[in-house]
């Protein structure tokens, strides 16, 4: 007596080829559902490599510009009244042991620039005038685009630095001996233009002029506004709690300190919360892909009554037709994954690579996205795969 055959067993290459054979077939269907899961997987992708890349720049940024600046300002009176600080207050901040470098700005508020003496005093643009100590540059790290920085000659008569956007404004692209700008009622020559400064936004929308000009033309009594300290990396938190004090040690309640680099680390914790929100409709895209992904298996399914009952008559198992449906599922969610990889990854380069940014995606988000795919495209088909395996062969034949 011969012995019941036992069920053939697929190899995993016959199992893909089977699978891949159902796709093959249906060529157009399989790129527009794939298509659903891939522009979902991109959106998630994208963003998480955008924020990567913004917070990669951010943080060579502040590498380079160091947070271990800190500004002091005055604050109000206890009458509400604007404070102002000593005119010492730069050289008794240089002094604290731990300031590496200390300087200074002050607001001239009555004192405006124009491009010419034929502008309307009013349309002065809102650019702010400022008188500035020779050592700016350096203590907040800014560097000169064109011409040069004030020194201890041009400080002295009237010559002006100009900010990125004042240049702008006043339609200045560069500086030199024949450049010149109406400023506070005289002509001043534009010796030089600061590219973009990170750290002191103030002062890209400013005009700045000599200490000692200010006082001779514009009658400045030699109060700063704005005192720029660098500090030792290790010492900031210290010599924060110093610097009211020894900047004002009559009223350091009047004195405000701040620390430039917190701003843009607010607004990188800003852009996560952001990408937060992206990445939830980047889900919801998903989940729509993966909704496509199990529509296409059901018709499938239902087209292909036929087929599964010519396999079910010819020995393959219920177990066979499952594998069969989840593996043609899980390769059309996997091939929407690689692809949307693929296009967020394309994305993001050419995104960063418009704002200077250094491209950054990282490895788990390209691995996840694809495991992502593969659940989806295994929960799709789920169902499907079921139902084809429940039908039995007689009633699948005769199927139209």
């Amino acid at each position: 007596m011969s012995g019941a055959r036992r069920p053939g067993r697929l190899a995993p290459g016959d199992v893909l080829r089977v699978g891949a054979a159902g796709l093959r077939a249906r060529p157009m269907r399989v790129f527009l559902s794939a298509l659903g899961i891939a522009i979902g997987i991109a959106a998630m992708v994208a963003v998480v490599g955008i924020s990567t890349s913004s917070r990669a720049d951010l943080a060579a940024t502040l590498d380079r510009l160091g947070t271990n600046l800190l500004t002091v300002a005055p604050g109000d009176t206890l009458f509400g009244d604007q404070a102002a600080m000593p005119e010492a207050a730069i050289g008794m901040i240089a002094r604290i042991p731990d300031v590496e470098s200390a300087s200074g700005t002050a607001l001239l508020d009555d004192v405006k620039v124009y491009r010419n003496d034929r502008i309307p005093e009013e349309e002065s643009g809102g650019i702010a005038v400022r008188a500035a100590h020779l050592g700016l540059l350096d203590t907040v790290r800014a560097r000169v685009g064109h011409g040069a920085w004030l020194n201890a000659a041009t400080a002295r008569h009237p010559a002006v630095v100009l900010g990125s956007g004042a240049a702008d404004r006043l339609g200045i692209g560069a500086a030199g001996p024949d450049v010149r700008v109406y400023l506070g009622g005289r002509w001043f020559t534009v010796v030089g233009v600061l590219d973009p400064v990170e750290l002191a936004p103030e002062l890209n929308d400013s005009a700045l002029v000599g200490w000692e000009a200010a006082k001779r033309r514009f009658g400045f009594e030699g109060h700063p506004t704005t005192v720029y300290t660098r500090v030792a990396e290790d010492r900031v938190e210290a010599v924060r709690d110093l610097l009211a004090a020894t900047a004002n040690p009559e009223a350091p309640n009047e004195v405000e300190v701040s620390r430039p680099s917190d701003a843009l680390a607010a607004k990188a914790a800003t852009d996560q919360a952001f990408t937060g929100l992206l990445l939830g409709l980047g889900g919801v895209a998903l989940l729509v892909g993966g909704v496509g992904v199990a529509n296409t298996m059901v018709i499938s399914v239902l087209e292909r009554r036929a087929e599964i009952g010519l396999r079910r008559s010819l020995g393959a198992t219920r177990g066979h037709i499952r594998l069969q449906f989840l593996t043609e599922s899980q390769l059309l969610a996997g091939l929407g994954g690689v692809g949307g990889v693929a296009l967020g990854t394309v994305v993001t380069a050419v995104y960063a690579l418009t704002r200077d940014w250094p491209t950054v995606v990282p490895v788990w988000v390209m691995g996840g996205g694809v495991a992502a795919t593969l659940l989806i495209g295994a929960v799709a088909g789920l169902y499907p795969a079921i139902r084809a395996a429940r039908l039995p062969p007689t009633e699948a034949l005769a199927s139209p």
